[in-house]
C-alpha cells in the first residue's frame, strides 16, 4: 500500500481519499497545552471536567483537528483555509479515525477537502472543510526525490518504521 506522501508525489485528484487513525494520551494533551498555552481546566483537571458534564478531561479541539493537518502535511497540501465543527468530546485513549476526501480541484491546483473524524463507535467527533493548494509538478518531483532518499524529514514516516 502506498503512503500518503507517495500518493501525493504521483499527483492528487478529485475523489482521492485518505485515512489515518490515532488516539491521544495524557502526555499528548499535556504537551499540547504547553505548546498552545491553552490550560483550560476542562483539559487538565478531572474535577473541573466533571463539573462541565464530561466524564473526564477532554482533548483540545485543535489537538483533535491536528489529524486534519497530519494528512495535509503528508500530502503537501498548503492550507489556505479551514473550518471546524466540534461535535463530541474526545477522551484520552479514544481511538479516532480521520477520513479526508478531496472534493474539488480547480485548474490552478487550488483544492477543497471534506473531513470527518470518527471515534471507535463510528460517531462523528469533528467535521471540517479545508481549502489549499496542491503540490505542482516541481514539488511532486521533489517529493519523489525525498522519498527516494528515505524521506528523512518526515517524522510520521520515521515513527511508522
Amino acid at each position: 500500500m502506498k503512503s500518503l506522501r507517495e500518493r501525493a508525489a504521483e499527483g492528487l485528484q478529485v475523489g482521492d481519499r485518505f485515512e489515518i487513525a490515532r488516539c491521544f494520551s495524557d502526555d499528548d494533551i499535556r504537551q499540547f497545552a504547553q505548546i498552545s498555552r491553552d490550560y483550560n481546566p476542562v483539559h487538565c483537571d478531572a474535577r473541573y471536567a466533571e463539573m462541565r458534564r464530561f466524564k473526564a478531561p477532554i482533548a483540545h479541539g485543535l489537538l483533535t483537528a491536528s489529524l486534519v493537518t497530519e494528512i495535509g502535511g503528508q500530502i503537501g497540501w498548503l492550507a489556505t483555509g479551514m473550518t471546524f465543527e466540534f461535535k463530541r468530546p474526545v477522551y484520552v485513549g479514544e481511538q479516532l479515525t480521520c477520513h479526508w476526501l478531496i472534493a474539488d480541484i480547480d485548474d490552478r491546483g487550488h483544492a477543497k477537502a471534506e473531513v470527518r473524524i470518527l471515534n471507535a463507535e463510528g460517531v462523528t467527533v469533528l467535521e471540517a472543510n479545508t481549502s489549499g493548494v496542491l503540490p505542482g509538478a516541481p514539488e511532486r518531483c521533489h517529493l519523489k526525490q525525498m522519498l527516494a532518499e528515505g524521506d528523512p524529514t518526515n517524522g510520521a514516516a520515521q515513527s511508522a518504521s
